[in-house]
């Protein structure tokens, strides 16, 4: 996103906040979420706080929740913008006719749009010996912008480190005492256009966005507990279109990749291996689905209906372990591209080194096991935080991301936008002392 409009889209954040409700919207490939969420007016807090009162306390409670299935949208971009449009309206009315209210603004994320990770540092020295909110624009205004290539845009721009004097590892600055100022940045940057037609489709649909996010940082934020995310930890979100992965250490996301592959890739070779629809291959993989065999598989035989009129084809059965054969080379598959990743990243430096499993995908009996074989490390499976009002059946993994993007509207990480720039106005001046010379002496 543009500088300008990420103030802008933190602006009406702070002003849905104000009202008390605000939505959240996860646009997946399988299925697309709305939750709405409504803040507790009634904390305490004093004028100069504000609404960020209310945002530390995280007082909210979810008050609708309404998936539809995803339409119009491809490896978690759109596709097809009329589809994708009425499938958003679907999820979002059927949200507010739950929670018996309108909402105007929403904040939203996806998994798709090519996420590339880089990171940026600057250095200033202080002028008055004391760390301000002045000092830190000023030294992210020092950060020199990479080359991100044409057509990208910035969709994170996150201080994960800041460091004075010789005293590094600090998370905020402020108020503290010294003479030089470093940060350390990480930038994510995202495909402009793919963006921008997600975009679209919300404006659409008659809403204001107050925010956009990536999926594997929130869902990173709901899946990962504290120390997790402290420790240095990777959260690896299985859907149906992508997997996202995204690295945290001190708190901080400090990588970020979208791998276009997914559960439905092996729907897709289950439809194709056996030889049956994709409607019934998915409720086959849910149902009957795994990675690892046992001794009794090749006994346990699957039923598979159908309804094309051929008795033999519609009476067909299976055996679990030949279920087995087919989904199991695409998940290693998925995991081992997961794994070139983490590894381009330099995960295997990490101290914790934890790898957690969310998303729909992730609950596959066995995946835990079979993710400990590939990826060599600690494998845990994650639900995402309990939080006021979330329904049972909202609060499994497939949800993760849609509950860390709830996580983050309440409790927003500081990026460069909530700081002043003062080296914004600084090219303007000389072309405002051009025309004051031009008119003056011509």
């Amino acid at each position: 996103m543009l500088y300008k409009t990420q103030r802008a889209m933190r602006t009406r954040r702070r002003a849905a906040l104000q009202r008390g409700v605000v939505a959240v919207l996860d646009v997946g490939s399988s299925k697309i979420a709305c939750m709405i969420l409504a803040f507790d007016s009634s904390v305490q807090m004093n004028a100069a706080e504000g609404m960020s009162a209310i945002a530390r306390h995280g007082a909210f409670r979810v008050i609708g929740v309404a998936t539809t299935r995803s339409r119009g949208i491809g490896y978690g971009e759109v596709a097809a913008m009329d589809e994708t449009e009425r499938a958003i309206r679907t999820a979002v009315q059927a949200a507010q006719k739950m929670a018996g209210i309108r909402v105007d603004h929403v904040l939203a994320c996806l998994s798709g749009a090519a996420p590339q990770s880089c990171g940026i540092s600057g250095t200033v020295t202080l002028e008055n010996g004391v760390v301000t909110e002045y000092d830190i624009g000023r030294v992210l205004s020092e950060c020199d912008m990479p080359d991100i290539g044409p057509g990208r845009d910035v969709l994170h721009a996150m201080p994960v480190n800041f460091a004075l004097d010789h005293r590094s590892g600090l998370s905020d600055p402020r108020g503290q005492r010294g003479n030089r100022l470093s940060v350390d940045v990480h930038l994510l940057t995202i495909d402009r256009l793919v963006i921008e037609n997600m975009l679209e489709c919300i404006m659409r649909c008659d809403l204001n966005l107050a925010g956009f996010a990536s999926s594997a940082y929130v869902s990173g934020i709901s899946a990962l507990v504290e120390d997790e995310q402290e420790l240095g930890a990777a959260c690896i979100d299985m859907g149906g279109g992508t997997t996202t992965v995204s690295v945290f250490l001190k708190k901080h996301m400090i990588f970020a990749d979208s791998i276009r592959m997914g559960g439905d890739l092996v729907t897709s070779d289950l439809s194709q291996g056996l030889h049956m629809s994709a409607s019934l291959a998915e409720r086959i993989k849910t149902f009957h689905g795994g990675v690892i065999a046992t001794g009794m598989d090749d006994r346990d035989m699957i039923e598979i209906g159908g309804s094309t009129g051929d008795f033999d084809r519609d009476h067909r059965r299976v055996s679990r372990s030949a279920l087995i054969g087919v989904i199991r080379p695409r998940v290693e598959e998925i995991l081992e591209e997961v794994w070139a990743r983490l590894e381009s990243a330099g995960f295997d430096h990490m101290p914790g080194r934890r790898i957690v499993l969310t998303g729909g995908g992730s609950q596959i009996p066995g995946m835990e096991i079979l993710a400990s074989r590939i990826l060599g490390q600690q494998v845990r499976l994650g639900k995402p935080l309990r939080i006021q009002g979330l329904p049972q059946a909202a609060a499994g993994p497939a949800f993760a991301a849609l509950v860390g993007l709830a996580l983050n509207a309440a409790h927003p990480q500081d990026e460069c936008w909530d700081f002043v720039n003062p080296m914004a106005d600084r090219g303007r001046l000389p072309l405002r002392r051009a025309i004051r010379w031009f008119r003056d002496n011509w």
